[in-house]
Formats: structure tokens, sequence, C-alpha cells
């Protein structure tokens, strides 16, 4: 008899059964793909010797989400922060540069500094009260309820067509939309800008940390904890139907709705089904990874020390990049997301090359090879990057799509990503995690808090699996325990 089966070894189903484990109950997790990951995988996709993250590179999370903070991930893998945690370069010359220190931030931005310091510091204040608000469902009385005020109030402030009035240059403005486009929709939006907002608070915080040895590093870590605790991990086994990994006392999904409702077959409720299959999911992304023959040689010195670089130009620009793609188009001038993992780890490459991740915003399903576009992106603001291109591998949103099944259409948000798509994820609930089927629970990102490396979809499951099922705690999470 097996206590709890967990389907998806991404990191929210990695989470949930640690988490499981930990609590003293036997866990069985089955991935469909040959390596675990999901989300953080690292491979060797173009060279051998070269790694590479295929979907998640940098990690303002890591140190930061509630439950990395309680597995103490700081102390299971080694995490690097940049100099810079992001830049971006700007047309009229120069690049804008987020530090760890706020003051060096400020101080650089010049004539809008103040304005910038105005915008982040009651955020910073109170960073744990915005983490704690922005990793739950919004449905709910927020711990720190002046934290939650604080991000709101910013959140309409940068949030609307209102967002021109604070700064007066460009650098400013620039840096903060650089990284508000990495949520997949139109600008400015409240949602964007919402997750926008806490990523920029935490590049101030406990920053943007790149893990040693790819992404994958976290994920191997939760995997180690998982079978140090008696768990089993099954890969290349895909399942079917939840009837293969019955009679699991509690059942955790880390899949995406369309996914559960196959999975659950005649025995998820007519009205649930509907809310299932009508999910909604957003736009999607082409990845353009690069091996280098030596760094990209930034026309700005500073974006050399960057983990990310944010390539759009100014504020305007980056927005009609956005919106063109909200409007099923491909731009030909996109906004780019840049990472330099090699910048901070000399294990990505052999010595004296580099790689290179990057990823733009294109339609669902697209199969466009964006390359050239995003090479012609990056060489405007780094002149001669063409010649240090060794070799380069595309992968479009079609092809997203097939490497993870959650990714539907190509959307890694794993579900759109507007102020409906916050609330009704997938369903309008309390406890949004709890289907209406006994001890079944969905924990992928198509569950609050969303996106990203967080691990928190799978905590907030485990979490009301432990209580409704087994009457039991969360157990200890940390390193000594």
């Amino acid at each position: 008899m097996v206590d709890v089966a967990v389907v998806g070894a991404g990191p929210n189903g990695l989470t949930a059964a640690v988490v499981m484990a930990r609590a003293g109950l036997s866990v069985h997790l089955y991935e469909a793909a040959d390596a675990i990951g999901g989300g953080s995988r690292t491979s060797e996709l173009i060279e051998p010797g070269y790694l590479y993250d295929v979907c998640s590179a940098v990690h303002p999370m890591a140190v930061a989400s509630p439950f990395f903070r309680a597995f103490e991930l700081s102390q299971r893998v080694d995490l690097r922060v940049p100099e810079v945690q992001h830049g971006t370069p700007l047309d009229i010359g120069g690049a804008a540069l987020a530090y760890q220190s706020l003051d060096r931030t400020v101080q650089e931005l010049g004539v809008d500094g103040p304005a910038y310091r105005r915008l982040m510091q009651p955020l910073l204040e109170r960073v744990d009260g915005v983490v704690e608000f922005t990793s739950n469902q919004l449905l709910r009385i927020p711990k720190d309820p002046l934290a939650a005020v604080r991000f709101g109030l910013a959140t309409l402030d940068q949030g609307t067509p209102i967002w021109m009035r604070r700064f007066r240059e460009e650098a400013a403005p620039a840096l903060l939309t650089g990284v508000m486009s990495h949520a997949l929709g139109s600008q400015p939006s409240l949602s964007s800008t919402g997750a926008g907002l806490l990523l920029s608070t935490l590049a101030h915080a406990g920053g943007w940390v790149i893990p040693v040895g790819g992404s994958m590093s976290i994920a191997r870590a939760m995997a180690d904890d998982l079978t140090a605790h008696g768990g089993t991990i099954h890969v290349g086994e895909r399942v079917g139907s939840l009837d293969q990994v019955r009679p699991a006392k509690a059942i955790l999904l880390d899949v995406a709705p369309p996914t559960l409702a196959r999975l659950g077959g005649s025995e998820v409720p007519d009205r649930y089904r509907r809310a299932l299959e009508a999910f909604r999911f957003g736009n999607a992304a082409c990845k353009v990874d690069f091996i280098l023959s030596g760094p990209v040689p930034w026309r700005d010195s500073g974006l050399a020390k960057a983990g990310t670089v944010h390539v759009g130009g100014s504020r305007r620009a980056m927005a009609e990049s956005e919106n063109l793609v909200d409007m099923g188009k491909h731009p030909t001038e996109p906004y780019v997301l840049v990472s330099q993992p090699s910048a901070v780890d000399s294990t990505r490459a052999p010595e004296g090359r580099h790689v290179l991740w990057s990823y733009c915003h294109v339609p669902a399903n697209s199969k466009v090879d964006m390359a050239e576009a995003v090479i012609a992106r990056i060489e405007r603001y780094a002149p001669g990057f063409r010649d240090v291109v060794v070799a380069s591998k595309t992968t479009t949103a079609a092809e997203l799509s097939a490497y993870n099944e959650n990714y539907v259409g190509g959307d890694f948000s794993a579900g759109l990503l507007d102020l409906r798509g916050l609330v009704q994820r997938p369903v309008v609930s309390n406890v949004p995690w709890r289907t209406p089927m006994e001890g079944v629970y969905l924990c992928s990102s198509s569950t609050p808090p969303g996106p990203g490396v967080t691990g928190m979809p799978g905590y907030h499951a485990a979490r009301y699996a432990l209580k409704d099922i087994f009457k039991m705690r969360v157990p200890g999470l940390g390193v000594g325990l």
C-alpha cells in the first residue's frame, strides 16, 4: 500500500513529494520523461561539455520562496549572486543596471534615482510580507496587510497608463519594464507589473541567483532529499489514468488542467471538467541557445557583469513588442530575455568558451524560428556579437509545447497571466489545489501562485493533502531534520 502518488517530477511535483516523504509517508513519484526536473532541467543541448538550462535559468525565488527557505536550499546548492542582477541596454547609449544594493542602483539612475527609490523602498522594507502575499492565492487575508497594500499601490502606479508619470528619463522605466516583460502579456498590465515588481524587489533583497551546474542542481537536491526519506522515483513511466497509481491514499498531480481532466476520466464531475477543459493558456516563447567563443561584446561594459540582460530598448519599445505578440504577431524587433550563466559559473562551458541562453515571446503554437531576429537584437547593443557565435539551437514554441505537456502551446507560464487568470487558477476557490475527486490534488503552476521555480504550488497542495487525508501538519524540511 502506497500512501502518496505524485505525477510529474517538475519543481512542484518534487516539492509535493518531498513534503509528503518528510511526513513519514510512503511516496512514489512518476515522470513520463527519462529525467526529472521539468522546467528545471539542464542538458547538453548543442555539444558535449556545454550545459544549458532547458527552461528556467535564473532563480530569484531560490532564496525567497517560503518552501526553499524552509528546505534550506542555499545549504544544498551553490547559488551564485552576480555583481549586476539585471540590466537593460539603452538606445540613447549606456545601460540601466540593477545591483543588489538599492543605494548603488539609485545612484547610477541619476535624476530618476529618487523616484525609483520611492517605488522600491517600501516593498524592500516589508519584503517578507510581499513574498508571503504573492506566494499564495489572492482570495485570503494576507498575514502582512501593510505589505499587501504597498504592493498593490506600486502595482497600480506602474501597471496602468499612468506609468509614464513617475520618471523623466529612459533608464529607470526601461529597467523596470525589462523585468515586467518576463510575464507573457500586454503592457502595461496589472498582472505583468505585479510579477515584475516582485522580481525587482528580490533583485535588491536576496538577488537573482544562478545555481552552479544549472537549474538541474535544484531538482537534484530535492530528489536526493526525497529518496533519503524513503521516496521512490520512476522515470520514463507515463501515467495514463488515476487508476494506474491507485490504491494510493493521496494523488498529487503536477500536470496541466486538461491533463487532469483526461487522467480523471469519468470521475471528474461535469462542472469541474468544463472548467479544466476551458482553462485559458497564453502566448509562448521561442528559445535560442548559443555557444560563444568569448563573452558577449556589450557596448556597455556593465552588462558583462549581469546575470540577466533585458534586450528591448526603451519602455515604449518593449511595450510595443509585447503588445504585438498579444495581437498574435511576431515582432521584427522582439524583446529578448538573455541569461549569461557562464559569467558566474565556469562549469557551464569549456575554458575560454561561454554559453548564452535567450528567448523572445511569440504567439501560441508558433513554429517560427526567431534566431535571426534575436541575433540582430543583441547585435544592436553588442556590435560584433555575430562574430563570437560558434553555434546555436532554436526551440520554437511548438517544440517547447512538445517538450513539456504543461506548456500548452508553448506557454511556459502554464496558464494565461491576466487578472482573471490569477484568481481563476484553474477555478475560483479558497483551496484551488483541492479537486472534487477524493484524495486528488492539483499541484502544477496552473495553480497559485503560478509560474516560476518556487515549489509553492506543490507545497500548498501537499499541505492540504496532509491535513485532509492524514490529519498531519507540514513537517520540518531543513537540512538537519
